[in-house]
Parts: structure tokens; sequence; C-alpha cells
């Protein structure tokens, strides 16, 4: 780790007892910090620009028809790359890459590239979010031992984070749409070819509703109906899971409807390490956003800040003109449509804890500071060495005025298979989101057993 993340890192052990943001760290949101904490200024040299947040829901694509399924539009389709990092000139760039790029980067020397771009921070959250980042800036806490946050939903928990527990929340509980419909495809690249997959899901954040401020204390995050289309073999079959807003006091629970027998049963454990259907193993429940569910196997440590190339305004990869025989080349994606960014990331550590199980007993994730999302993930095996990278393309959407994931790329540098997940490039819509309709009620055993045929 570089010096600077490392001053940051005991920085952030010294006052990792404090449950919410001091008066004096509170006042600087909205100054020289934004709303959900990251720093406002740019870097020394400027090549991180000052965040501007000039941009706020359909400003920023004009054409765009909200909450009906567009797709993504480019407002930098002009840019051109400043530069590409390749296996030849890397070493140029390492303190700025993480391992699982460097990894790659060094597995596939003639053809893996990383495009870099003018860095942008143009677009800002909607004011009740910034208004309900305030509030919980001031008195929101992690309770039991990590297991749940006492916040108000709709928002990030700690936009002054100080320890592991509260910056894995803020990723858990970010801005994020208030309902999802989506049908997307999925695909596991092999030396063989390629396996497809494709999920219809339907997704329902009460607490982010622009029109209900919920208190995270009790009762249930969000809810997610699943139906495989893809492989055929997987059709008809129908999940429904509950995710709590505390783990210790709600079980996350799980359901599916089987069409063989016409039964619905629930799903024990549902989560942890169980493997992601219709990706051929290539990805955990919980890899999913590069975390989700019960934080209760790990520690988590907050390492700090630095700056970092990642994935930024990833139009082109969520472009319909972009063709799934285009992207998927064998070894990893095409790069062309790729873009790369610097920005400042925190980064996050989880080891696993003494007695507990799982596929990796480390992760390090690293989150965008302007929007709390998983950007990388590095998954180490048993033996500490790193097994599998996951890289993040989000893009902003004006359909809720916040960033969105498009399609995440997991790679096995073992096997040397990658999984693409969540394309919607060749749907005839993206994802439908802040559609009304949805209800809690739409999300239960007997709902997904009347929905079975």
């Amino acid at each position: 780790m570089a010096a600077a993340l490392l001053a940051a890192s005991a920085l952030f052990a010294a006052h990792g007892a404090q449950a919410a943001a001091s008066a004096a760290e509170v006042a600087r949101l909205g100054k020289d910090l934004t709303c959900v904490g990251a720093e406002k200024a740019g870097n020394a040299d400027g090549s991180i620009p000052a965040f501007s947040g000039k941009w706020l829901g359909a400003q920023a694509n004009p054409g765009w028809k909200m909450n009906a399924g567009s797709h993504a539009s480019d407002v930098y389709a002009n840019e051109k790359p400043l530069f590409v990092i390749t296996a030849a000139n890397m070493a140029q760039y390492a303190d700025k890459l993480n391992d699982g790029q460097k990894a790659l980067l060094k597995k596939y020397p003639n053809s893996y590239k990383m495009p870099v771009y003018a860095s942008h921070r143009d677009f800002r959250y909607p004011d009740w979010v910034c208004d309900t980042a305030l509030d919980n800036a001031k008195s929101a806490k992690v309770v039991d031992g990590g297991m749940g946050v006492d916040a108000t939903a709709g928002a990030i928990p700690f936009p002054v984070p100080k320890t592991g527990q509260e910056a894995l929340w803020n990723m858990l509980q970010p801005h994020r749409p208030y309902t999802v419909q989506t049908v997307r495809d999925n695909a596991t690249v092999t030396s063989n070819g390629i396996i497809w997959g494709r999920l219809r899901s339907t997704g329902l954040t009460p607490g982010h509703d622009p029109k209900v401020r919920a208190k995270t204390t009790s009762g249930i995050y969000s809810y997610y109906i699943t139906a495989p289309m893809l492989p055929e073999r997987d059709k008809g079959a129908i999940t429904v899971s509950q995710e709590p807003y505390n783990f210790a006091t709600t079980a996350r629970l799980a359901w599916r409807y089987d069409p063989g027998t016409r039964r619905v049963r629930q799903v024990p454990g549902f989560g942890f390490d169980q493997p992601v259907g219709g990706v051929g193993g290539g990805m955990t429940i919980d890899e999913d956003r590069f975390f989700n569910g019960s934080p209760e196997r790990y520690d988590w440590k907050l390492l700090g800040k630095k700056e970092m190339y990642i994935p930024y305004n990833a139009y082109r990869v969520a472009s319909p003109k972009l063709k799934y025989k285009d992207l998927l080349t064998p070894n990893h994606p095409n790069a062309e449509p790729m873009r790369y960014e610097l920005h400042r990331v925190w980064v996050v550590e989880a080891k696993l804890k003494p007695g507990m199980r799982h596929l990796y007993p480390r992760r390090v994730i690293y989150l965008d500071e302007d929007s709390w999302h998983g950007v990388y993930a590095d998954q180490y095996d048993g033996q500490n060495k790193l097994w599998r990278a996951g890289i993040a393309h989000h893009y902003y959407s004006p359909d809720f005025s916040g960033q969105f994931n498009s399609t995440t790329f997991y790679h096995d540098l073992n096997s040397g298979a990658y999984v693409a997940y969540g394309m919607s490039n060749e749907q005839p819509k993206s994802d439908v989101i802040n559609a009304a309709g949805l209800k809690p009620e739409d999300f239960t055993p007997d709902a997904i057993r009347r929905a079975g045929k």
C-alpha cells in the first residue's frame, strides 16, 4: 500500500470508536466536502478535477425518456483517451492500480489494456438525498456489533466514516433506485465458448422512495424477485428474497418456486458463498455489488483513501450500439469501449473471523468517494493468493439522479474464465427505474406461488 494510504489507515484506526461525525466534521459537508463526504477539491496536479455537480437528473442526457427503460446516452462521447495503460507501461502507474488490474495486465500482456480518459465529477444528488446524508452524519451509528445501523434510509449513513463497518454500510445502503424492473443478460466466457444466462428481476427498496424517510432500525430494506429465462433448464423457477435492515434482529430470507413440483420452499442459509445460478460458479451470491447480505463472517477494516484509475462514466459499456459479440472477446472483455478515470477511492479490507468459513478468506473492496459504490473487488483464496478480480462499470442515471451499475466483470485468474454480469445492451429496454406500482405484498412466497406455471 502507498504511504498515504497507510497513514490514513492509522488515522481511522485511532478514531474507530466514534459513533458519529463531530460537529466540526458535519460543518464541512456541503462546503469543502460534498454532502456524501467526498473531497470537493481536485488533486494537486488537476488530474482529478474539483467536484462541479453541474448536472442533476435529465439535464445530463437530452432526449432521455424518464423512468421508461431508456438506454444510457454517453454525455462524453466525443472524448478520446489521454493514454492507455498496458503491461509494458504499467509500472509507471502501479501505485494507482489495484491487485486485480495488475494481475490481468500481467496475465494478458498482449491484449489487456486500460484506456484512461479525462476525469469528470459533474453529477449531483437531489437535495433530499443530501439532507438525509447530513442528518445521518449527525446521529447515525453502527449497532449490534456491526449487524445493523441506526440511521435514515435513502442516503449513506456515514458521510465521514471512521471504521470499516461504517464504510461497508455506506456501500450496502447508498442512494439507489426505489424500484427496478429489468431483463439482463449474463455470459460466462471460457476457453470452450460462452455460456449464456438471462434473468428477469424486480426490486423494491421502500426506504429510497423520495416521498418516504424510513428508519433503518428494523424491518425490510429491500425485496427482490428473480426468474431465470436462460439457460433453458432453469426456466420457470422463481426466487423471492427479503433483505433486512438489521441482520441481528431479522434474518435474510428467500423462497424458491420449483416448476417441477409446483411448490415453494424456503432457501436455507441464503447468501454468503452460495453460487449464483446461471454463471457456471463464477461468482457467489454475496459477490453481487461486491458485497451484500450479513457482514457477520468478516472483520472489516478501513484502510483509508487513495487515488486510482477506476471504471467511470461507463456509458459505452452499456450502449445498445455495443453488441455482445464485440464486447465478449476471449480471456477478457474488449478494452476499446472501456473508460477509466482517475478518482479517489476508499479501501476496505475484510478478513474472515476465526471459526467462520467462506470461499474468500480475504477481500479488498474499493469504493468511489463520490457515490460509495464498489468499483473493484480483489478476492483472495486460502493461501492469500489473488483468485478473482471484480470490475464494476457505472454511469449516472437521470431516472433517479444517481450512479447505476451497468455491467460487472468477474475474472477467475486461475481458470482464465470471466463472467459478464448484468448486461442489457441487446435488450429492447434497459432497467425501468422508479416506476410506480410495486408494493411489499408483491414479494412473498404466496406471490411467487401464484406467478408460477
